[in-house]
C-alpha cells in the first residue's frame, strides 16, 4: 500500500489557528521505493528550481524587480520606503518570509538519500549520485540565505522536524546572522564539491554556481556586519534583541572586525574561482535575450530556459510593445558613464564623446556607456533611414514619445522605458510566445564581488582587480582606465545613494566599484540588497524619484489638451522631471521616500510569539522581534526616532 510521509510544518501552514504544527503531505510515494536510484534524486532536486528568479507566463517577472529600489519606479510607490503602511504579515500570507516549507521538504529528502547512501541502496552512477546531492545541498543554502537577508538572524535548519513540541520550538530559535551566513558557506562549499563542473544539462547548477553564491554570501554578510556595527542590526551590540535575549556574544573570529574580514575572505576567494576561469561574453544585450536553449559563451553559469507552448513568457510582448507600466529612475542614468569614462557633469564640449544634455533620450543616450544603450528604448527625434520602392536610402527623423499618459503595462511611469531583455526574433512578441533565458548567474557577478571585497578588505586594487574592473568596462564600451573616472569623480554632484554608508561619503574608489555594480545590474533585482548591506537607505530621505526631463521640451510634442498637469503628470512648478508619485497630492510618497531605519528588516509574525510562547506570555517565546517591529500587535514599525532603533 503507498504511504504517505508526513512531516511536521514549521510555522508555515495553511490555518492560522493550527500553523505551527499543521502536519502537510510531502507526496514522495513509498517510503522504501523512494530515492532508489539517480532518477529519484534529479526528480527530488527538480522540486526547488521554482525558486530562481523568472519572467511571468503573463505579467511582470525579473524586470520589475527593481521597482522597490532607486533604480526603478511604477506608478505605485513602494511601501518599503516611507512610513505608515508596512505591517507584519502573517504565515498564511503567501508573501510571508518567516516561511520554512522548502527547507522542510529539501531536509528531508537530505535525510532520507544520506541514510540510504550509507546502506548502498542508491543505484546509478556515483557522480551524479553526488551532483543531485550538491544541488540539495545549494537549494538547503539558497533558502537559509533567503532567511538570512529578509530577517538577519534566523534558525538554522538542518532536520526533519520531529513531533516533539519541545523541540520544535528549540529548533525555531533564531541564531546570529554571522552563524547562519557561515552555516550557508559550509553548504555551498559542500555543494562545490559534490556538483559537477560543468552542468549535466542547460539550465541545472554546477559547481561554480555554488562558488558564485557562496561569493555573494560572503560579500553580504561582510558589508552587513561592517556597515550596521555599532546598531541593533548586529549580534554583538548592546541594544541588540539578540543580546536582550540571550546576553552578551562573542563573534566566532573575535571581533566583529575579525568577523566580517573573514567573510570578506571568503568572497575574495570563491569569486575569483569563478572570475579567472570565465570571459565575458561580448555583447551585453545578446546574454539576455538568447533563445538557442543553452550559451556558447562562458559567462552564464546558469539561466533559465523556456519553451513555446509549454512555459513560454510574456516579457518581449510587454517591453517590446509597450513600456510595461515601469522604467528607470533619472538618478539612475545619470550614473552611467560617458564613453571616455567621464562623469557627465565632467563633459566638455571639445571631448570625443561628450554629453548632449536630458532634454531627450535620443540625446541623453549618446556617448554613454552601452548597458545604458541597449537597456533603454530610444524617445525624442531620433534619426533613421528608410529604403525607397527603388531602393534609394534617405534619412529621416522620427519623434518618439513615451506614452506617460497611459497606465497598467501599456504606460510608461519614467519615460525611461526598459528594453533590456526584449528580443527581435519573429514570435518572441506573441502572447506567451517568449523564450528568450532568464539569465541566474553570471561571471559578471564574480568579477564585481571580488573587485569590491577586494577593496573593503585591503583598501587597495591587487591581485585580479585590474584584470576584471578593465574587462567589465571593456564590454560596455567605456575607456577602460578606471583611474580616469576615479579622478573626475566629485561626490557632490553624485546623486546616488550608494555614495553613502550610514551617514557618510565613501572614498571616490569603492563608490565608483559600486557604480560599476549599479551599471551592470540594471533592471536584475539586484539593488535592493546592495542598499541594505551598505546601509546607503539612512540617506533616503526627503527622496524624489524622478523620470526623463518633460517639461524643457518633451511636453510640446503631447497633445495639449491631453497632458494635464497634476492629473496624469507632475506639474512643472514640481521640477523639469517627470515624478511618477508627484501627481496626486494626498500620495503617500508626494513629497518623496522617507526611508523607516526599521525597514532593513521584515518583522516576525505576531503570531509566531503566540505559538511559541508558555502561559500566554509572548515574552516566554524563545523567538525575538526585528529591531522596531512589535511582538504585540500587528502595526507599523517603529519611526526613525525610536529608541529601540538606536
Amino acid at each position: 500500500m503507498k504511504k504517505i510521509i508526513c512531516i511536521l510544518a514549521l510555522s508555515f501552514s495553511l490555518a492560522s489557528c493550527e500553523d505551527f504544527l499543521q502536519r502537510e503531505p510531502l507526496d514522495f510515494g513509498s517510503e522504501v521505493a523512494f530515492f532508489k536510484d539517480v532518477a529519484d534524486l534529479e526528480y527530488a532536486a527538480n522540486n526547488y528550481y521554482e525558486v530562481f528568479p523568472k519572467f511571468g507566463q503573463w505579467s511582470g517577472g525579473l524586470f520589475k524587480d527593481d521597482e522597490n529600489s532607486d533604480n526603478q519606479a511604477s506608478n505605485t510607490p513602494s511601501n518599503l520606503f516611507y512610513e505608515g503602511d508596512k505591517r507584519q504579515l502573517t504565515v498564511t500570507d503567501g508573501n510571508c518570509v518567516w516561511n520554512f516549507k522548502k527547507l522542510r521538504g529539501i531536509n528531508y529528502s537530505l535525510t532520507e538519500i544520506n541514510k540510504r547512501l550509507a546502506q548502498h541502496a542508491i543505484t546509478g552512477s556515483e557522480d551524479m549520485i553526488n551532483h543531485y546531492l550538491g544541488e540539495l545541498y545549494f537549494f538547503r543554502a539558497y533558502e537559509h540565505f533567503r532567511l538570512l537577508q529578509n530577517i538577519g538572524d534566523a534558525p538554522i535548519l538542518t532536520k526533519t522536524p520531529t513531533e516533539n513540541f519541545e523541540q520544535l520550538v528549540q529548533e525555531s530559535t533564531r541564531k546570529p546572522s554571522n552563524e547562519v551566513a557561515r552555516f550557508i558557506l559550509d553548504d555551498l562549499q559542500r555543494a562545490s564539491e559534490l556538483m559537477k563542473p560543468k552542468a549535466p544539462v542547460a539550465g541545472r547548477l554546477s559547481k561554480d554556481a555554488a562558488l558564485l553564491m557562496r561569493a555573494r554570501v560572503a560579500l553580504f554578510e561582510a558589508t552587513w556586519l561592517k556597515y550596521h556595527r555599532g546598531t541593533p542590526f548586529v549580534p554583538d551590540y548592546a541594544n541588540s534583541p539578540n543580546v536582550k535575549k540571550n546576553g552578551p556574544y562573542t563573534y566566532p573570529a573575535g571581533s566583529i572586525e575579525a568577523e566580517y574580514n573573514f567573510f570578506f575572505d571568503q568572497a575574495i576567494v570563491s569569486a575569483d574561482l569563478v572570475a579567472s576561469a570565465r570571459t565575458l561574453d561580448a555583447n551585453y544585450q545578446a546574454v539576455f535575450n538568447n533563445t538557442a536553449g543553452s550559451f556558447s559563451g562562458q559567462e552564464v553559469i546558469l539561466a533559465r530556459f523556456y519553451k513555446k507552448g509549454i512555459n513560454g513568457h510574456n516579457v518581449t510582448n510587454i517591453l517590446g510593445k509597450n513600456p510595461g507600466g515601469t522604467g528607470y529612475t533619472h538618478d539612475l542614468v545619470k550614473s552611467f558613464l560617458l564613453r571616455s569614462g567621464k562623469p557627465i557633469y565632467k563633459s566638455t564640449p571639445r571631448d570625443t564623446y561628450p554629453y548632449k544634455g536630458d532634454k531627450e533620450v535620443v540625446n541623453e543616450l549618446a556617448n554613454r556607456d552601452l548597458r545604458l544603450q541597449m537597456s533603454t528604448r530610444l524617445s525624442g527625434l531620433i534619426p533613421t533611414q528608410y529604403k525607397t520602392p527603388t531602393g534609394e536610402m534617405r534619412d529621416t527623423i522620427m519623434m518618439r514619445k513615451p506614452p506617460i499618459l497611459t497606465t497598467g503595462n501599456e504606460g510608461s511611469s519614467t519615460g525611461y522605458e526598459i528594453i533590456k531583455y526584449v528580443s527581435y526574433e519573429e514570435g518572441q512578441d506573441l502572447t506567451g510566445g517568449g523564450t528568450s533565458a532568464t539569465p541566474i548567474f553570471r561571471a559578471a557577478e564574480a568579477y564585481l564581488i571580488y573587485l569590491e571585497a577586494y577593496y573593503e578588505r585591503n583598501h587597495s586594487l591587487g591581485g585580479n582587480c585590474d584584470k576584471y574592473w578593465r574587462a567589465l568596462r571593456t564590454r560596455a564600451g567605456v575607456e577602460s582606465d578606471y583611474n580616469i573616472t576615479i579622478n573626475n569623480t566629485d561626490l557632490d554632484k553624485e546623486f546616488d545613494l550608494g555614495k553613502y554608508s550610514r551617514k557618510e561619503l565613501v572614498d571616490k574608489t569603492l563608490y565608483n566599484i559600486r557604480r560599476e555594480r549599479r551599471c551592470e545590474f540594471i533592471a536584475e533585482g539586484m539593488r535592493l540588497a546592495d542598499l541594505k548591506r551598505w546601509r546607503s537607505l539612512d540617506n533616503m530621505q526627503h527622496y524624489i524619484v524622478k523620470g526623463f526631463n518633460l517639461w524643457d521640451s518633451m511636453y510640446k510634442e503631447y497633445d495639449v489638451l491631453d497632458i494635464k498637469e497634476g492629473e496624469n503628470v507632475s506639474s512643472k512648478s514640481l521640477g523639469k522631471y517627470l515624478q511618477p508619485f508627484g501627481i496626486v497630492s494626498s500620495g503617500s510618497a508626494y513629497r518623496g521616500y522617507n526611508f523607516q531605519i526599521a525597514h532593513y528588516l521584515e518583522p516576525i509574525p505576531v503570531s509566531e510569539f503566540k505559538l511559541t510562547a508558555t502561559g500566554g506570555d509572548v515574552n516566554s517565546s524563545p523567538l525575538y522581534q526585528n529591531p522596531g517591529w512589535s511582538n504585540y500587535t500587528v502595526q507599523p514599525a517603529a519611526n526613525n526616532n525610536d529608541a529601540s532603533l538606536k
